[in-house]
């Protein structure tokens, strides 16, 4: 009896037996990017109110992929969240560092951080750390000590600058570099608010200005 042979496999190619299926897509994305797109969606819409969907559509990336990439949602915040810090930090290092009247310096801080807040596609989103991530504070340890820790950072800059402030005369002697500090910060905190609910950029300014003439002295010169 003569043996029919086997017909050759598609395309002449040979026949490929027990080959794992290639499952999802391949990472079409740029992990940087995706991360700075869910950046701006926690911060225009806070952790609960946004969706994985939304992530996925924010990002371009699908669920798995968002998985494999950055975690659950609650990572993704977190990363989100040290993200927005070193960006903030970025923008504010330089200003604390140089040398410039006490002033100036509060002048040229207030004005980057009104920068940061009051930017958004669609409005103003505010301070990730006031507006968003304090609220998550209150049952989430880990987000707790990463808020905590920001403000305390926030406070021990604005505490070194009057403290500097005060060694070259620019501050009286009474002058407490601490408690001035955290009426700076208290600014920082009340312009992030106001800022989120739109208050116009002129009256924020406003704001800093009195602040500003409270802790330095109206009457000091720049």
């Amino acid at each position: 009896m003569v043996q029919k042979s086997k017909p050759p496999s598609a395309a002449g190619q040979p026949e490929r037996r027990g080959e794992p299926k290639r499952r999802g897509r391949p990472r079409a994305y740029e992990p940087d990017v995706a991360l700075g797109k869910a950046l701006d969606l926690f911060r225009k819409q806070g952790f609960a109110a946004t969706s994985l969907d939304d992530l996925s559509e924010a990002t371009g990336m699908n669920r798995p992929s968002l998985y494999g990439a950055f975690g659950d949602k609650r990572e993704l915040y977190i990363k989100s969240y040290q993200r927005y810090r070193e960006q903030a930090g970025e923008a504010m290092v330089e200003i604390f560092r140089q040398e410039m009247p006490l002033r100036q310096r509060l002048e040229r801080i207030y004005a980057s951080a009104l920068d940061i807040y009051l930017s958004g596609d669609t409005g103003p989103r505010g301070c990730f750390t006031v507006v968003t991530a304090a609220s998550e504070a209150v049952s989430d340890p880990e987000i707790r000590a990463m808020v905590l820790d920001g403000l305390t950072g926030l406070d021990k800059a604005f505490a070194s600058c009057f403290r500097r402030a005060k060694e070259k005369g620019e501050l009286p002697e009474s002058a407490d570099p601490f408690a001035l500090a955290q009426i700076a910060s208290a600014t920082v905190h009340t312009i992030a608010i106001r800022s989120r609910a739109r208050v116009p950029r002129k009256e924020l300014e406003a704001i800093v200005k009195g602040a500003i003439d409270v802790m330095v002295g109206a009457d000091a010169k720049t």
